[in-house]
């Protein structure tokens, strides 16, 4: 963390100099003292988690009793949208508190610092640390781990993220060699989301009580590789009963643009994992993996508890993005449907009412103006968040406003309390209404006795659509198009036509 340094105008003007180091003394002192009453910051975040979280009634077998536990504590955002269906922008967006559409960041490259409208951007742990807090943070809580040790006061260091691995990959010959999941004996110590839970643990213990901290933990799982030890393996039948409810076909008559969002990714299409029958054993191991985070939450908040810590500290817990496994035909993100964007985000602490379950739609850039709201610091001007405190001392206040997610420039997908409106950028259209098709297999888009509704959802389109940031072509997942030529670009080099099969799937 970058500190700012006080610069006199004549090193020989002691006088001045004195002066303005005694006022900084002073108001340092001030500031101390008043910080010191300020609740602390327990950021918990989450890698490819969807809405299988007991709490948000994803999956009806799942078992997560810690999260539920802290969502019946305070508040759980049933209705929260990722700004971006994937890492990177996903990230980005909630610790600079602006849209993907704002900052021109889309794709899993660039890290903001590296452009240069963004290089000085004062972001969600730099805005605590200038105003008396302490900031730690380890696990991804930026995608670009590696630079992170810049971000916070204290980076705890660990890159193994996955830690125990198999001596051999699990599903082969399944191709994409980087997907993995699956069981094998080994212990929990040994696995990276365990070790950073036990770091997280430690700093809460060990913590100064004359300072209050915002610490970040950010775990790995349920994201690819997935590996889990027996003890959660043998938490769920090993039969078809945990499958997610799919529709055989469900994309016929769907835009054929929705397939560019994810044309060519290392996760496979529903076919591929049914040819190897590998479905059941990936769903299992998300579940398995999903409760063994699970505990690993439970530590950290108990060790909360043990510090007598858990009356004066705000807990936030979310996830990045969503993750279909074989709905709409495909595993993975990079999607503007539920499975892709809806994901666990609760509140807990001081000025968070319990046992609140909040419809509303939320979206997860508004993490930063209302972790500050919370926290009695100044408003921070100039973020796209708005807080949603009044949500959540009161679930049943109104929002002023959609959540919106984006995924690349053009397409994005406006959901409000009741519906969600899909925008892609060659003008193809989706309409689902969430109250009676939760799975959204019926697109109301064509048909004439909602256009009144669509009329609503478009007004809240993006008014800014910044192109793609410098460096955003070298990490992947980025799709450009051009109306003119109807074409659209995949990561920079592959031009995808309108007639192109769609790659991993059956010509039909």
């Amino acid at each position: 963390m970058k500190t700012r340094k006080i610069k006199l105008s004549h090193a020989t003007d002691w006088i001045g100099g004195f002066v303005a180091v005694a006022m900084l003394f002073g108001a340092g002192r001030a500031q101390a003292a008043a910080s010191a009453d300020r609740p602390n910051v327990l950021m918990i975040v989450i890698d490819d988690q969807n809405d299988w979280v007991g709490a948000f009634g994803g999956h009806p077998g799942v078992k997560t009793p810690n999260m539920d536990t802290l969502a019946a504590r305070g508040v759980a955002c049933l209705n929260a949208q990722v700004q971006a269906p994937l890492c990177n922008p996903s990230r980005t967006s909630v610790m600079m508190g602006l849209r993907p559409s704002t900052t021109g960041i889309y794709a899993l490259s660039p890290y903001f610092r590296d452009v240069p409208q963004w290089k000085d951007w004062v972001a969600l742990p730099q805005y605590f640390h200038d105003h008396g807090y302490r900031t730690y943070a380890n696990g991804k809580v930026y995608h670009q781990v590696g630079k992170q040790a810049d971000e916070f006061d204290e980076w705890g260091g660990l890159r193994d993220r996955v830690g125990a691995k198999p001596a051999k990959r699990l599903i082969d010959p399944m191709p994409n060699p980087i997907i993995d999941w699956g069981v094998f004996p080994h212990r929990d110590e040994d696995a990276g989301d365990y070790q950073l839970a036990t770091w997280a643990a430690d700093q809460i213990r060990n913590a100064p009580k004359s300072q209050p901290f915002f610490l970040a933990a950010g775990f790995h799982l349920p994201h690819v590789p997935v590996y889990v030890s027996p003890k959660w393996w043998d938490l769920y039948p090993d039969d078809d009963s945990i499958l997610p409810k799919i529709k055989p076909d469900e994309r016929a008559g769907l835009p054929h643009f929705s397939w560019y969002l994810h044309w060519l990714l290392p996760e496979h299409r529903l076919n591929e994992v049914q040819q190897y029958g590998q479905w059941r054993n990936m769903v299992h191991a998300y579940l398995a993996a999903t409760s063994f985070i699970d505990a690993q939450v439970g530590r950290i908040l108990s060790a909360l508890d043990e510090a007598g810590l858990s009356e004066n500290t705000i807990v936030v817990l979310w996830g990045d993005n969503g993750y279909h496994l074989g709905e709409k035909e495909i595993t993975g993100k990079n999607t503007l449907w539920a499975r892709s964007t809806r994901t666990p985000l609760i509140f807990a602490g001081p000025g968070v009412a319990p046992g609140g379950r909040c419809t509303q739609p939320v979206e997860m850039l508004d993490i930063y103006p209302t972790l500050v709201d919370l926290c009695g610091l100044p408003p921070r001007t100039g973020l796209d968040g708005v807080s949603i405190r009044p949500q959540l001392e009161d679930c049943k206040t109104s929002a002023d406003r959609p959540a919106i997610t984006t995924a690349n420039a053009g397409n994005h997908s406006i959901c409000s309390e009741r519906w969600r409106y899909i925008h892609y950028a060659d003008g193809s259209e989706e309409l689902y209404d969430m109250q009676d098709d939760p799975h959204e297999w019926n697109n109301l888009a064509q048909n004439p006795e909602y256009a009144s509704v669509l009329a609503e959802h478009r007004k809240w389109m993006p008014k800014t659509e910044s192109l793609p940031a410098p460096g955003s072509e070298t990490g992947g997942r980025l799709l450009t198009y051009d109306p003119d030529s109807d074409t659209a670009v995949w990561q920079g080099k592959t031009t995808i036509h309108r007639t192109d099969p769609v790659p991993g799937m059956p010509r039909k």
